[in-house]
């Protein structure tokens, strides 16, 4: 009796969980029943519009049309779909690849005239049996600033209705906006660029010469101190002016100023003291090229060279969780903040251009919440803090 009681309840049991099982899918099944069709058309939609805008962020080319043609397909509602620089057909996803060329003619009107163009059967005779190509429709990919780089060709297997016509422009439209925005990115990375070259160019004339002049008066009298001084200005330029590479760790970047430093104290003598202060943990964080050095070298040059007696240039780096915080800081002559004003012109003894270049770099790399903060005042030192992630995305040494 025990051991039937006991089965009993065993069933018992069972059956109460595959209650609880159904009444789970049923409530589960409840939930999802909750959008509408108007909401999961809608989120059909971005997410489609998402997987193409990837690609297209990436510019346009073979690539990045091939791996979104499907997705602006399916944005659009054609048979066929095509991607079209005007010259050649990028990628083509769908059916009626084989008018390639009729669609490239058509491309190339479009981008002439800014409009688009609708193709009925007519404009696009075909020997093929199989052929379902009955009209097309051709979008400029045209960005915000009215410039196309592209078309968008829509295949229809009908004569093209309004909605493909008002689908395809639309989509065509979107596409172009996601392509500018790759262009504008590109540009960006130019700009910083361009920025690291002038920096460089700035390092030349003010410091090359002081350089070779301070190891000229080594030659004759310490010639092994010269010959130590030839290294590490040989090594300095060697990192300054390498040609690859837009970030570097902040161990190459102290090991770069370390040599600036042993030149500069070779012209100072003992008027010129260095602290450091550096954080081990930090040594690995990867920063744009060049955007340590200049502010030692602007607390030298502008800080120190024209204080009488003895200067310190202190460097620290601090470990802050997630962020390595850095500070530049001497005791000289200081600035007047006024030069740091917008839109106050650049020095001719470009006092604050380094600064200005190292503080777009960092705003464009990591955001604006990442710029220079400048604590000056005319005979009261200057000290310079930074703020750079321990990791960014893109950001790679």
């Amino acid at each position: 009796m025990a051991g039937q009681a006991g089965s009993a309840l065993a069933v018992v049991a069972v059956i109460a969980a595959l209650a609880a099982a159904v009444v789970a899918v049923v409530r589960l099944r409840a939930r999802r029943g909750i959008a509408t069709a108007m909401q999961r058309a809608t989120y059909d939609v971005l997410h489609t519009a998402a997987l193409a805008a990837e690609p297209l962020r990436g510019g346009l080319t073979t690539a990045t049309a091939g791996k979104a043609a499907r997705h602006l397909r399916a944005l659009v509602g054609a048979v066929g779909l095509a991607v079209d620089d005007g010259e050649r057909c990028l990628a083509f996803d769908g059916r009626g690849s084989h008018h390639r060329e009729q669609f490239t003619a058509a491309a190339q009107r479009a981008l002439t005239t800014h409009r688009s163009v609708v193709l009925a059967a007519a404009d696009l005779p075909c020997d093929r049996v199989d052929c379902v190509v009955r009209g097309a429709v051709v979008a400029p990919l045209s960005g915000p600033d009215g410039r196309a780089t592209g078309a968008l060709v829509a295949v229809a297997d009908d004569h093209p209705a309004p909605g493909l016509v008002q689908a395809t422009a639309e989509a065509a439209r979107w596409a172009g906006s996601q392509i500018a925005l790759a262009e504008l990115d590109s540009s960006r990375e130019r700009l910083a660029r361009a920025e690291v070259r002038a920096l460089r160019a700035q390092i030349s004339p003010h410091f090359i010469y002081n350089a070779l002049t301070a190891i000229a008066s080594f030659v004759r009298t310490d010639p092994e101190r010269a010959r130590e001084l030839i290294l590490e200005f040989a090594e300095f330029t060697r990192y300054s002016f390498r040609a690859h590479g837009d970030f570097t760790t902040l161990a190459e970047e102290l090991r770069s100023i370390d040599r600036y430093l042993t030149i500069e104290r070779a012209r100072f003598g003992d008027r010129l003291q260095v602290r450091l202060q550096i954080a081990p943990e930090v040594l690995p964080v990867g920063l744009p090229f060049l955007c340590l050095q200049p502010l030692v070298e602007n607390a030298v040059r502008h800080g120190l060279s024209r204080k009488p007696g003895v200067g310190m240039v202190s460097i620290e780096a601090r470990d802050a969780g997630a962020e390595c915080h850095i500070t530049v800081e001497d005791d000289g002559v200081g600035m007047d903040p006024a030069v740091f004003a917008p839109g106050i012109p650049d020095t001719d003894d470009g006092q604050h251009v380094g600064l200005t270049n190292v503080d777009e770099r960092l705003r464009s790399v990591f955001g604006d919440r990442f710029g220079l903060v400048v604590e000056t005042a005319p005979g009261a030192g200057t000290k310079v803090s930074m703020r750079v992630p321990k990791f960014h995305p893109g950001v790679r040494a």
